[in-house]
């Protein structure tokens, strides 16, 4: 087991969201990183303390790596805000990473630095040893359980992507133009980067359906399993989810004359597809429809020797 302690605004909703992530084993809300020990919720919040509201996370590194705890805790926060996390302001909602084994500091300061790549912009997120931290009173503790319906500052669905993350970003990184030029064909170039369209009917795999995976071909990030492809009709692959929701964005696609919605891998920002609401209705009704040349399979008998033996199970 490890230890981190994250602070991200009230940490009612900020506990629940982590709590719900796969290998976190155990939460509990306190107060830290103030000028006195032992504060109650009202030394914190009316007689200036300087402490945070911040979740104690106990998780198995086997299962969740810091890193990978790292991005989904940004995705539940805004990280350039100073002293707020949605209505709620003060210092006691500003956003830190406090840490008790001297060894994290360089994978947080290195997750930290491809956040600010990532944004182009400086982050509010403070990194520092743990001090003075003590739990919160016990009506704190696990308060969106015992109050399903009481105020949280997080969307009902990042608690379901923060349960479904199964595939850490960390481990998959986008080359540079150079290399993705020699790497890539020219249409898998033209479709990741210049958001090209192939061919229906014409490309790899619109009507294959061997059991594995389908992952980013710019850089290997898994993205939809063979269980949930479908027949469509529409001449490219069509599946009616991501292996893991993080492993997706979705962007707004105004062109040719038409109102979209755009899909994009996480970690390589290629050009996948679109989505649309015409997919099976007992499959959730959405439809994936994907490029081939975005693609690379990986046959599942394959999968453990390329490093994704981890997700056999979603093909079995």
């Amino acid at each position: 087991m490890a230890e981190i302690y994250l602070a991200g605004g009230c940490f009612w909703g900020a506990e629940k969201y982590i709590a719900s992530v796969r290998g976190v084993l155990e939460t509990e809300v306190g107060y830290a990183n103030g000028a006195t020990e032992n504060p109650t919720y009202e030394d914190v919040c009316r007689r200036g303390t300087g402490h945070a509201e911040t979740v104690k996370v106990i998780y198995d590194p086997g299962i969740l790596p810091l890193d990978f705890l790292l991005s989904l805790y940004y995705d539940a926060i805004d990280p350039t805000s100073v002293n707020r996390q949605g209505g709620d302001r003060g210092v006691q909602y500003r956003t830190g990473i406090y840490y008790t084994d001297a060894s994290d500091l360089p994978v947080i300061q290195e997750s930290l630095a491809g956040l600010e790549r990532k944004l182009g912009k400086a982050v509010a997120i403070e990194a520092k040893p743990l001090e003075n931290y003590c739990p919160a009173e016990e009506y704190h503790q696990k308060y969106l359980d015992k109050n399903p319906g009481g105020y949280c500052h997080i969307g009902r669905d990042q608690f379901k992507k923060a349960a479904s993350a199964i595939v850490n970003p960390a481990l998959y990184k986008l080359p540079d133009k150079d290399a993705l030029r020699s790497g890539l064909t020219p249409a898998q170039y033209e479709v990741t980067q210049n958001s090209a369209t192939e061919l229906p009917f014409k490309n790899e795999f619109w009507n294959q359906y061997k059991p594995g995976i389908y992952v980013d071909i710019t850089t290997g990030e898994p993205l939809f399993s063979s269980t949930d492809k479908f027949e469509s009709g529409c001449g490219w692959p069509s599946f009616s989810k991501p292996i893991d929701p993080n492993v997706v964005r979705e962007k707004s696609d105004l062109t040719h004359g038409m109102v979209r919605t755009e899909v994009r891998s996480r970690a390589g920002d290629a050009h996948l597809g679109h989505v649309f609401t015409d997919g099976p209705k007992d499959k959730g009704g959405l439809r994936y429809c994907i490029n081939s040349a975005s693609l690379r399979f990986i046959p599942k008998e394959d999968m453990e020797r390329e490093g994704y033996g981890h997700l056999i199970e979603l093909v079995e």
